[in-house]
């Protein structure tokens, strides 16, 4: 009855589609015969429209087609399946009845498990942000900048990689030069020493040092960034120091900026873990200083992103300054007085998100390069390298320390350098940064620079006829008299159009000649991808740990484990945040530095893994109230023995009793998908909670190429999950399992198998032809010789499309200057991946997925497909296990190449936040054209969008048209000549993890993709991006059949999903104000991502809607009450004034405007 009814259902709606096409085309037909009937020589305007119409109808016919195929595919699945369903319920599968093949050789589901659901349904307005600006709205687009500058780099004189700077000595006789020398400290948490050793060698000694010296005259001032280093101090020293530390801040000679937890690398680092450390770090000032800053100072990060100038500009900072920018980039900036410029967000078309930012004009922050142009005279003024130091000026001329004798002449020497460089900027308001990596460790050291340098400025000072005026400064200090001048008023919004406009981000950096900073991006490539296993699970535990917390206040009691577990969290969050510093995570640390960071990153795993199984045990417990902490038994299924040993599963022993599996949802969105777990027995038996079968497909483990262990095998069954939340299945020993499936094997080029139960062994193709594997959505086509892709067959496509994987070396130069752990300087083009002899190919075949695994000497690669309904079946799985311990000078790249037409043009995420436009630069060398790759790549031509998604940070580039090439690891055994000391040769076994993406767009936007300057992911790219870097956790039980009894057989966390085109960011519990635990709040954070309507939207199979930005907060929460809502700065503190009054609500509903980011302070009981 139920398929009959369905039955007419459909066949009904394919009738109405039907009749309603006809009647649109016909009304078409007729128009075109009024028309016709008109004179051979149409007017202009009608013959357009004609045309038009014409368009309209084609579209119309394609739109049909395409709905009619839909619906066939449907109604096949409902009437001429039905008897094969009835036959699945019979098939015993370890003996090999395959009814679960259809005869065109794809594989199939039981019908209960797949899904008919409907599109996305989108509002029109979350639609039109995509496509209403093109163009940009600033005054200077980085990603057309490049097409400007000529890249000659001629010899500039003192100033190399600049020019001559000329002035007239009454430049200033109306108006004063004012100068703010402000004084610093850059302390890497991390480089050549680890962070504990660097603080008890250096740090600890600035910070008491800063503590005694500035205390004894308040002309003096410093800026420090890294509260790592602050905190760790803070915890050790006295309360004298304390008092001291907070009264010269109070004073404001002493200032914080940034105030991160580190100084972030920005090309690398995902947005959340940025916004994280920022959290973090602000977080804590603000419980230990009571402050927030105000300025941010960004020196030594290898490239700028403009996500982190969102990201301080939605926490509430008003002003940045930036250093590493291409030295031909600068140059232009100087020539241009456009070194100080409003930033703004290439998607802004109303400037809310601009920020004053201040670039560095010169090669380095150091003192020989911050004075002015000439760093053979600015080195005479760092008087750390006086005579008998420990370190000299390389241009020979040592500084001479200041006496009556000599004050005239060598303030006159300095003024004439910052008189230069002045002259590249707008105002008469100078900064000259004063300091270097851990300088003024020394009591020395303070007297020296300060010392000197005030009886500098005593004469500048009392000289009038000099016209300047120099002091001491802080960075805000500075801005506030910069902006003064600049005519600005209060606060940070411009009152005139005295600054720039620019968008765009800086990379790739250049510090000299041709050597480009792109080898980092690649750099470790192991710890990079840890580093996003941290960051998902500790999301997780995060969010988890929020909701149990309510839940248990919401029963009247408190979870016994609050404080241990947030102790936990915290500590996670702090290895986290360190190592996004920018030589942890950029991989440009000495090897001991890199094993300090590992053991942090793996020990902050094991602490969200314990948070997350203790919050999972209480809240899927029936009775809650029993929780009991000397009880645990639900644990996260990994097994990581060592921070650099890829992990591995438990082996779940099967019998008779029942052995519960728990899987968690971290998205918002319900999720259909498969999960792996390993067993000692073939014959397992899977079932839901409610004991209803489940889909399973049984794959052999592999001892080495071409033997399978008879003791361990691994089960991937089907679930659907709710969104954020938890769902029980159970596994048991069974003799026939109803829907438990071999899969099927055949292996090329190596030692043939005889069948081994349960799995059957097919003959793979004959010589000559292809390997091919078909689920529901695609077929794949494969090289039978290197096990390689070839091309993709999209359901529903009139053709093949030429979609090839293969493999490449580059080498690195033989002159002086070679590739390192920042720099990538190559040989030349890639030279081909060739082995000896022909691999072993391993194809797995299931109702489940399929997959070809070609095992190479230096990668172990596979491509599978999901037959799946919803987001997982519709991308290819690519994943690689990558080992090059024994190469010299070689980096293994791996390039998909298709026949898209892209002109040349690509796009790349910055930091999983936003794409930004990249072009293939002939004019400049190779190395120039990678760029960071986070998260997410593609390229597109008027009918086709290719997206490469990653669930780790790489390096990528498109050096051919139709071609992504990514740099999967990097063996060097030399330095580059940065300050490293050391090549890369600590390489570990890394797996990566890719999803590629086919899309097609409609007709009517084609022909608006012609050269755009934006793009944005389709909605479908957006969710298998998140859904790649968030999958389910799963967590098993220490204890069997007792265990399911006390479960619940769901959780479901939300009572409905989040819009599609909103991303839960953290619900972060917030720390008490009184003790080390945790607070009453939480910290909720929603980013609304901008999406691309156009690309297929039909075909994601996603219960996914949009709401224009609007979520309901009341009732989200099951069984919590949402008791207020606050919205806050991103950094989770309050702010005066909310920039943004459309995120401001009385009521617990609020307001994301499209690509922002959100945050608020939420009340949960």
């Amino acid at each position: 009855m139920r398929f009959r009814k369905l039955l007419s259902v459909c066949c009904g709606a394919a009738f109405c589609i039907a009749v309603f096409s006809l009647y649109v085309m016909l009304d078409r037909v007729q128009y075109v015969r009024q028309v016709d009937n008109q004179p051979d020589h149409l007017p202009k305007g009608q013959l357009s429209e004609l045309q038009e119409k014409l368009s309209q109808l084609e579209h119309l016919l394609e739109e049909n087609h395409q709905m009619m195929n839909r619906l066939r595919d449907s109604v096949r699945v409902l009437s001429g399946e039905e008897s094969q369903v009835n036959q699945l319920a019979m098939v015993t599968a370890l003996k090999g009845s395959w009814s679960w093949r259809q005869v065109n050789g794809s594989w199939m589901l039981p019908l209960d498990f797949r899904t008919l659901e409907a599109g996305p349904i989108l509002t029109e307005a979350d639609c039109h942000f995509a496509s209403r600006m093109q163009h940009g709205n600033a005054d200077i687009q980085m990603a057309d900048m490049f097409n400007k500058l000529p890249f000659d780099n001629p010899d500039g004189g003192v100033w190399k990689q600049g020019f001559d700077i000329h002035y007239n000595n009454d430049d200033w006789n109306k108006q004063l030069l004012q100068i703010f020398v402000v004084p610093h400290s850059h302390n890497d948490p991390g480089w050549l020493k680890t962070f504990d050793a660097y603080y008890q060698d250096q740090t600890r000694h600035i910070l008491d040092g800063m503590a005694k010296k500035m205390s004894e005259d308040s002309r003096h001032t410093f800026v420090w960034a890294e509260v790592s280093f602050l905190a760790k101090w803070w915890n050790d020293t006295d309360n004298e120091k304390r008092e001291i530390f907070k009264k010269l801040i109070k004073s404001g000679q002493l200032e914080i900026v940034t105030g991160g937890w580190v100084m972030t690398d920005e090309a690398n680092s995902h947005y959340t873990a940025m916004l994280d450390q920022l959290i973090e770090g602000h977080q804590w000032l603000h419980r230990n200083l009571g402050i927030r800053p105000q300025s941010a100072w960004a020196i030594d990060p290898f490239g700028h992103t403009s996500t982190m100038a969102y990201l301080l500009h939605g926490s509430g900072l008003n002003h940045m300054l930036i250093q590493r920018v291409h030295y031909a980039i600068k140059k232009r900036f100087s020539a241009n007085r456009s070194l100080e410029f409003l930033w703004r967000q290439s998607w802004d078309d109303e400037g809310k998100t601009d920020i004053l930012c201040h670039m560095m004009p010169f090669y380095s922050y150091d003192v020989p390069h911050t004075c002015g142009p000439d760093p053979k005279v600015c080195c005479q003024f760092d008087f750390k390298r006086l005579p008998g130091g420990r370190v000299s000026c390389p241009w020979r001329v040592p500084p001479q320390p200041i006496t009556v004798d000599n004050v005239q002449s060598r303030a006159q020497l300095l003024l004439d350098q910052y008189r230069k460089k002045s002259k590249l900027f707008r105002t008469p308001v100078l900064l000259v940064p004063l300091g270097d990596d851990f300088r003024y460790d020394t009591l020395q050291e303070w007297d020296q620079q300060f010392g000197n340098y005030q009886r500098i400025f005593d004469y500048i000072n009392t000289h009038p006829e000099l016209h300047a005026r120099v002091q001491f400064g802080t960075l805000s200090q500075y801005f506030a008299a910069m902006t003064k001048v600049a005519g600005w008023g209060d606060g940070p919004t411009p009152r005139s159009g005295h600054f720039p406009v620019v968008s765009g981000d800086f990379f790739t950096y250049a510090d000299r000649d041709d050597h480009y900073w792109s080898g980092f991006y690649t750099s470790r490539p192991f710890f990079k991808y840890l580093d996003r296993v941290l960051e998902t699970r500790l999301r997780s535990a995060e969010i988890l740990f929020g909701l149990t917390l309510a839940h248990a206040s919401h029963m009247g009691f408190s979870f016994e484990l609050a404080k241990e577990d947030f102790s936990r969290l915290v500590q996670a969050r702090q290895n986290l945040a360190l190592f996004q510093h920018h030589d942890g995570l950029t991989g440009t640390g000495k090897d001991p530095v890199v094993n300090d960071y590992g053991s942090r990153l793996h020990n902050a795993i094991l602490d969200a893994n314990g948070v997350i199984g203790n919050a999972a045990q209480f809240l899927m417990l029936q009775n809650r109230r029993a929780f009991d902490k000397s009880a645990l038994f639900l644990n996260v299924d990994e097994i990581r023995t060592s921070h650099d040993s890829l992990s591995t599963q438990n082996i779940i022993k099967l019998s008779s009793s029942l052995s519960p599996v728990v899987i968690f949802n971290p998205l918002a969105l319900s999720r259909s998908c498969t999960v792996r777990v390993r067993v000692n027995l073939f014959n397992v038996h899977v079932t839901s909670a409610d004991k209803r079968a489940v889909p399973a497909q049984i794959v052999p483990l592999w001892f080495n190429k071409t033997t399978i262990s008879t003791k361990e095998f691994e089960v991937y069954f089907l679930v659907h999950l709710p969104p954020l939340g938890f769902a029980l299945f159970e596994l048991v020993e069974a003799q026939m399992p109803r829907l438990t499936v071999p899969s099927q094997l055949a292996i090329l080029q190596g030692r043939s198998l005889s069948s081994f139960e349960p799995f059957r062994m097919v003959e793979p193709p004959l010589e000559g032809t292809d390997l091919k594997i078909a689920v529901a959505h695609m077929k794949l086509r494969f090289s039978a010789t290197s096990g390689l892709l070839q091309g993709v067959q999209v359901k529903g496509w009139a053709s093949e499309m030429n979609l090839r994987i293969d493999f490449a070396w580059y080498g690195t130069r033989s002159s002086r200057d070679k590739s390192g752990a920042y720099l990538f300087l190559p040989d030349g083009e890639p030279k081909p991946y060739v082995i000896d002899k022909a691999p072993v190919i391993r194809v797995t075949e299931g109702p489940l997925f399929s997959e070809v695994k070609t095992l190479l000497p230096h990668v172990t690669h596979s491509v599978r497909v999901y037959n799946l309904p919803g987001v997982e079946g519709l991308s290819l799985e690519i994943s690689n296990i990558v080992d090059i311990r024994k190469e010299h000078n070689r980096e293994l790249v791996m390039r998909t190449t298709s026949d898209l037409d892209n002109k040349g043009i690509f796009f790349t995420d910055l930091n999983g936040f936003q794409m930004q436009r990249r072009k293939l630069w002939k004019k400049l060398p190779l190395q120039a054209n990678f760029y960071p790759f986070p998260t997410m790549a593609f390229l597109q031509d008027s009918h086709t969008r290719l997206s490469l998604l990653s669930s780790q940070a790489l390096g990528i580039g498109s050096l051919k048209n139709g071609q992504l090439e990514v740099v999967l690891d990097r063996r060097l055994m030399q330095d580059d000549n940065r300050g490293l000391g050391q090549g890369v040769k600590d390489n570990r076994i890394t797996p990566n993890h890719f999803r590629l993406l086919i899309e097609q767009r409609g007709l009517q936007a084609r022909e608006r993709v012609s050269d755009p300057y934006l793009a944005y992911p389709s909605p479908l790219g957006h969710i298998t991006s998140d859904s790649l870097n968030h999958p389910p956790i799963v967590l098993i039980s220490t204890m069997s059949s007792q265990a399911s009894l006390s479960l619940r057989p769901s959780v479901h966390l939300l009572s409905r999903h989040l819009p599609c085109d909103i991303h839960l960011v953290n619900i972060r519990t917030l720390q008490s104000l009184t003790d080390n635990g945790p607070g009453d709040d939480v910290g909720l954070i929603l980013h609304r991502k901008g999406i691309d309507c156009s690309l297929t939207p039909q075909q994601l199979h996603n219960n996914c809607s949009s709401t224009e930005g609007k979520v309901m907060l009341e009732g989200l929460f099951n069984g919590l009450n949402v008791r207020s809502v606050k919205p806050t700065l991103l950094s989770l503190l309050s702010a005066h004034e909310h920039k943004d009054e459309r995120s401001r609500s009385s009521s617990t509903d609020v307001i994301l405007p499209p690509m922002h980011i959100r945050a608020f302070t939420l009340n949960i009981k």
